[in-house]
């Protein structure tokens, strides 16, 4: 994990810990309703919803709990930009936020440990306190590796037995289950030989995509993303094969996240939208979670057009868009072309989106691919419009609208023209057509220069 700097410490207002309580106290009003077999009003995520109506609760069940790994991978994050945060308001002088600062630091580490120590992680404990320069305490190190080895040597004596004793199919869960508990405890080179056993007693696409996933989150937890895309490729390959469509739907899921982490925006988008109608992959991320990555990124990906029709009018994602603060407001300000409010918008999810883990590094990128977005739309319905009126509009000084669009426009990203003698904005709108025709002109030349020489070659050797 890559050691951030010069982070404010406003992008903490939301921090993880704060949304995986609320999901749990709502997961919690739930339960009688299961105890008493009362199921009725369900949105099942599992069946396809394509055509359904609104749904009337959020969908997901009180089952829906997101693997301790991928929380502890955003718990690591939490805490390391609480870190940077207070080195920042140290060296500006702000005693006061870093105190606060050292109080949420001391919060995300206490849940960080009760997970660790709760079951019994002991590499991954050895992962965080390299990643974070914790001092490992030997005690508590020398007792989980204990209770691993223990756990171990219990497994290896269940395959052992069933290997003796029982079928291919007893043999291969025991396998499948040494696997996965190397996996959950974070020793990442055992698990990965484990899994490569385990899958060679693997029959059938399906299963073999269940033992992706898992090695798939367990990449995640390390933020090791090489390994991650290497293993997305083999799960889509057994999905071509013959996986069924819950487990793509699921797949689409986990690559659109590695889509997003390496800022490919519009791909992810497209992804997260085609599968939240039926979204099923809870243990990697919450149902809130993937309104909110796919409403933030269809917002910089998507025209106005395709954002009325696949975002602002669909209902599962209507269902929750209000449990982030600001995200209603972000969608519609831009589909309404109200463009001071989407700044007001963006400046208030802008501390959510920067205290993401997959977003953090994209950030600036973002807010520029934002404002690219909003500025484009904007002149889009003008042939010339002057600075003041367009600074009214957004709600900023004529002098920073000047100074932005400047630097857009030098960099080929809005198809304007500045007359600052007059204080106007000058659209130039691309002509496609046009710009076929000379590819193909182009094309056409290369061609005829080929088969040119080619004739000369042909006299030559007649």
């Amino acid at each position: 994990v890559t050691r951030f700097t010069n982070i404010p410490y406003t992008a903490y207002t939301m921090p993880i810990s704060t949304r995986r309580k609320a999901q749990e106290e709502a997961e919690a009003m739930n339960v009688d309703d299961q105890e008493t077999g009362s199921n009725e009003g369900k949105n099942e995520r599992g069946a396809a919803t394509a055509d359904a109506a609104v749904p009337t609760s959020t969908p997901s069940s009180s089952d829906d709990v997101v693997d301790a790994k991928i929380t502890l991978a955003h718990l690591v994050f939490e805490y390391q930009r609480i870190l940077d945060a207070g080195d920042h308001h140290h060296h500006g002088g702000a005693p006061a936020s870093e105190s606060a600062g050292s109080e949420s630091a001391a919060s995300v580490k206490q849940q960080v440990m009760e997970l660790i120590t709760a079951g019994s992680m002991a590499p991954f404990y050895l992962y965080v306190c390299k990643t974070l320069g914790w001092e490992v305490d030997a005690g508590l190190r020398a007792r989980m590796e204990t209770e691993v080895a223990n756990e171990v040597a219990s497994l290896d004596e269940a395959i052992k037995k069933a290997e003796e004793e029982e079928g291919d199919v007893e043999v291969k869960d025991m396998l499948v289950k040494k696997a996965v508990y190397l996996a959950n405890v974070g020793d990442v080179e055992a698990a990965r030989a484990a899994f490569g056993v385990a899958e060679a007693k693997t029959a059938g696409s399906g299963p073999r995509m269940d033992l992706c996933f898992e090695q798939l989150r367990m990449y995640f937890s390390v933020n090791d993303w090489r390994s991650y895309k290497v293993q997305l490729d083999a799960a889509w390959d057994l999905c071509n094969k013959g996986g069924d469509w819950e487990r793509k739907n699921k797949l689409k899921v986990y690559e659109a996240l590695h889509l997003c982490a390496t800022r490919q925006f519009r791909a992810s988008a497209e992804l997260f939208l085609n599968a939240i109608t039926t979204f099923t992959a809870t243990e990697v991320l919450s149902y809130d979670d993937i309104v909110f990555y796919t409403v933030v990124l269809a917002v910089v990906s998507l025209d106005r057009p395709a954002l009325m029709e696949q975002v602002v009018d669909n209902p599962d994602i209507l269902a929750t868009i209000d449990t982030t603060v600001g995200l209603r407001e972000l969608l519609s300000s831009l589909t309404n072309c109200e463009y001071g409010a989407f700044f007001k918008a963006l400046a208030e999810m802008s501390g959510r989106i920067q205290g993401d883990m997959l977003l953090y590094p994209h950030f600036r990128y973002y807010l520029k691919q934002a404002r690219i977005v909003v500025y484009s739309q904007y002149l889009q319905s003008y042939k010339s419009v002057s600075l003041e009126s367009m600074a009214g509009v957004f709600g900023v000084g004529v002098d920073f609208l000047d100074e932005e669009l400047s630097g857009l426009i030098s960099e080929g990203f809005v198809a304007a023209k500045i007359d600052r003698v007059d204080g106007v904005v000058h659209t130039t709108r691309p002509d496609p057509k046009n710009a076929a025709y000379q590819q193909v002109v182009k094309m056409g030349d290369h061609v005829l220069n080929k088969l040119q020489k080619l004739s000369k070659l042909a006299d030559v050797e007649v």
